[in-house]
């Protein structure tokens, strides 16, 4: 544990080092000053994580973080708990949403086995982290062991650290889950203080009827756990899941080797939440990549003071606007390197 929080308080702000210099290239390419809006905010905001004056984006990956939910015996979801595994399959198959987005970004894909109910087969592409098979029932008790919940983190932080020494510039992160939303929807009430019904939605498509018996399961998980609010660790564990600890530590790790990590929807946010809550710091690495139709993410955004790139109705998941999000950034950095400045294409300036 004392290693788990020395390694956090690791994480180094971001600096506004290269500003002046970086706005000043932006503000003399072959454009009105501030044309391109959002584009030359991510440009600006790519180099200062980076801590480069010139960065390049060469390498990019989103990390698929899976787990199960042992919540799901309260009947919390439109699907059964064994579409977790199955859509694993999918997304190694290469036939998901997710897959398809990312061959089209040139993003690559990482599916990461944090607490599958499911024993793959060994030569499947898929990085085995199995903590165990799910979570518990967090209506009947501590969703994880403390234990267990640092050690998903650590392993995020871990594969972070890898992918920086492998020459990552930035990552994206989404998960699978059955059952997750129930949980990130009890780590938004926990933790923002805001009520269950204003956090929890329909997840994957259920009716009303089921929306209330899920609201009533979290309130039953909330009452029966009692997670401290000033503990995230607590909450994480109390009422988490695998997947989102693992996603709270790659994205530990992406701060601490000062890249950027680009968010998906509900799920991968309330596990930045639990990051922020740990270290303010990470804010300064962190990239909404979109605002989704799940009710609890805005308010989770809000809290964390991120403004989403952009709001396409997603509720997928799988980090799906990651790929999004990774590709406008990509796009702002090209604008930043490769357009021509008003001296290069001898055009004049305004009068």
């Amino acid at each position: 544990m004392d290693n788990l929080l020395d390694l956090i308080a690791g994480v180094d702000p971001v600096t506004e080092k290269f500003a002046v210099e970086t706005q000043r290239r932006l503000d003399n390419l072959t454009k009105p000053k501030g044309s391109l809006g959002v584009l030359e905010e991510l440009a600006k905001r790519y180099v200062a994580i980076r801590n480069n004056i010139s960065p390049k984006i060469k390498k990019k990956v989103v990390y698929i973080f899976a787990g199960d939910h042992g919540v799901t015996d309260e009947g919390i979801s439109a699907y059964p708990k064994s579409v977790t595994s199955q859509m694993v399959k999918n997304f190694i198959a290469g036939g998901a949403g997710i897959n398809v987005l990312a061959r089209h970004a040139g993003v690559g894909v990482k599916v990461v086995d944090m607490g599958v109910d499911f024993d793959f087969e060994d030569d499947v592409n898929i990085i085995d982290k199995k903590i165990q098979k799910g979570t518990g029932n967090m209506t009947k008790g501590p969703a994880m062991r403390r234990e267990e919940a640092i050690k998903a983190i650590q392993t995020g932080i871990e594969l972070a650290g890898e992918y920086v020494n492998e020459g990552g510039d930035i990552l994206g992160v989404g998960e699978m889950g059955i059952g997750n939303t129930t949980a990130s929807s009890a780590i938004a009430a926990a933790i923002t203080g805001f009520s269950v019904e204003d956090v929890t939605g329909m997840g994957t498509g259920i009716t009303e009827d089921g929306w209330k018996r899920k609201v009533g399961v979290i309130k039953k998980a909330l009452a029966l756990n009692r997670p401290d609010p000033r503990e995230p660790l607590d909450v994480l564990a109390k009422v988490g899941g695998l997947e989102i600890g693992g996603i709270v530590g790659i994205i530990i790790g992406g701060a601490l080797g000062r890249i950027p990590v680009v968010i998906d929807g509900f799920i991968s946010t309330a596990g930045a939440l639990i990051a922020m809550e740990l270290q303010p710091n990470i804010e300064g690495y962190l990239i909404a990549s979109h605002s989704s139709v799940e009710r609890g993410h805005k308010v989770i955004l809000n809290r964390m003071g991120l403004k989403p790139l952009f709001d396409l109705s997603l509720r997928l998941g799988e980090g799906t606007g990651a790929v999004i999000g990774i590709s406008l950034i990509e796009m702002g950095m090209k604008i930043y390197q490769e357009m021509a400045t008003f001296e290069d294409a001898e055009v004049d300036r305004k009068l």
